[in-house]
């Protein structure tokens, strides 16, 4: 097996395990916008403040269990990471965006339960990207430009800010807040990987919401979670730049 392959295998083992510790954090995160952080299981037991499976450690089997359970988000957080190894190779960035897809696939989680992306992931996880790529950026082999991350963060977060300005209904601040991580791994590949990223997560949201009202499952007025799309654009972007680069 080669060095490739093997990276490939140990980073789809590293996202199935992160991914299985999500459910409890989505819980925790997933209420609408206004109320506080849950910190008890359904049965009213208090929940350890870490990571872990979507079930309550003091209730009995089969009892209080909350969703999502683990298989799905060690699925996805496995493919992604898997993809992410794939497409970067050996080069030192991989360790940086294994270490924060975990983040985005909560993040996407609990967008799509509630429509809210929680300061206490999207605000840390761009200033972890920025804070993992400045290291990244003095050893060898590296294939971005942490200036042009720190420059990415500022021009996609001002772009969504923009946006936000100009039409608050049609988009949450939370995805301006997103905005700025993905801004930072998008920007570390170069400019045309931000713009990438961008373009394809707005194109993925408008196609996710015309496919809902040419199946009346929604109107043009309904309301979607961005925070997937825009971490799908980043994803595919991220993708794109570490092939080419």
């Amino acid at each position: 097996m080669s060095i490739e392959a093997l990276l490939v295998v140990v980073a789809a083992l590293w996202g199935a395990a992160a991914g299985s510790l999500l459910p409890r954090a989505a819980y925790r995160f997933s209420v609408p916008p206004g109320q506080p952080w849950r910190d008890t299981c359904p049965a009213g037991h208090p929940l350890p403040a870490r990571p872990g499976r979507a079930r309550c450690p003091r209730c009995r089997p089969g009892e209080a269990a909350y969703a999502p359970g683990a298989p799905v988000p060690a699925t996805v957080t496995a493919l992604v990471c898997a993809a992410l190894a794939a497409a970067t190779g050996t080069r030192p960035e991989l360790a940086v965006w294994l270490l924060l897809a975990p983040v985005a696939v909560l993040l996407a989680l609990v967008d799509v339960r509630v429509r809210r992306l929680p300061d206490p992931l999207t605000l840390p996880l761009a200033g972890a990207a920025l804070a993992l790529l400045g290291p990244v950026a003095l050893l060898p082999e590296h294939a971005g430009s942490w200036t042009t991350a720190v420059l990415g963060t500022l021009a996609l977060g001002a772009g969504y800010c923009a946006l936000f300005l100009l039409n608050p209904s049609g988009m949450a601040f939370g995805d301006v807040k997103l905005a700025l991580g993905a801004g930072a791994v998008l920007g570390w590949y170069g400019w045309p990987t931000l713009l990438l990223g961008a373009f394809a997560g707005f194109l993925l949201g408008s196609l996710h919401g015309l496919a809902l009202v040419l199946t009346r499952r929604a109107t043009r007025r309904t309301t979607i979670p961005f925070g997937p799309f825009l971490l799908a654009g980043a994803l595919l972007g991220v993708l794109a730049g570490a092939y080419t680069a």
